[in-house]
């Protein structure tokens, strides 16, 4: 073989495998720190190799392990991977709305809204017959305590106030609009909408800000 063989300037045989061409090229290289043109004589004899056995794989001759790759699939393989990890980011109004409460603040307003609820159900309001002051005054409290929830993150009260009556209208004309399709379930549909309202109140209170 001549000089100019890149397996004789890597002092590997034909048949080395790629990690012994590597680690030649590496121990070449460490033996010229300060020889540039030896350093690029290894690296030229190293890339010829690479595409030899490129080539020999194409044929059918050689199976070329996955570390060879022509630099552009590498490349491509990782753009693609860098893309598919890439989360998007919210839009910063969304961040802006959106809450992560803690376990403990998720507990305490569904324990107040969860009490409510019972109330709801099992106070004389619930029944047809009788006045429904009780319900409206367990909406009321679901009005303040929602009021104070949301004013406490940020200290905005304008915007806990829009929050809570906003809740407070949209809860109950949905759940009106809800019950024309929905069968009874043993419950006046004024304490259905306290329900739902209530519900309405702890997630906005618990998940908004």
């Amino acid at each position: 073989m001549s000089e100019q063989n890149p397996y004789v300037k890597l002092e590997v045989p034909e048949d080395a495998s790629f990690e012994e061409i590597q680690s030649a090229r590496d121990r070449l290289v460490e033996r010229h720190p300060n020889d540039e043109r030896a350093r690029q004589e290894i690296e030229a004899a190293y890339d010829a190799i690479l595409m030899d056995r490129l080539r020999k794989r194409q044929e059918g001759k050689i199976t070329v392990p996955e570390g060879i790759r022509f630099a552009e699939k590498l490349a491509e393989k990782s753009s693609k991977t860098a893309t598919l990890a890439k989360v998007p980011e919210s839009p910063a109004w969304l961040q802006q709305t959106l809450d992560r409460p803690s376990v403990t603040e998720v507990l305490v307003s569904a324990g107040f809204f969860t009490t409510l609820g019972t109330i709801a159900v099992l106070n004389p309001g619930s029944n047809p017959n009788k006045p429904e002051d009780s319900l409206a005054f367990l909406v009321a409290l679901g009005v303040g305590f929602t009021m104070y929830w949301l004013n406490r993150k940020e200290q905005r009260l304008g915007r806990a106030f829009l929050l809570t009556i906003g809740t407070l209208i949209f809860g109950g004309l949905l759940t009106v609009f809800l019950l024309q399709f929905v069968p009874p379930v043993g419950l006046p549909s004024t304490t259905l909408v306290t329900l739902a309202i209530l519900f309405l109140f702890w997630l906005v209170s618990s998940f908004l800000r």
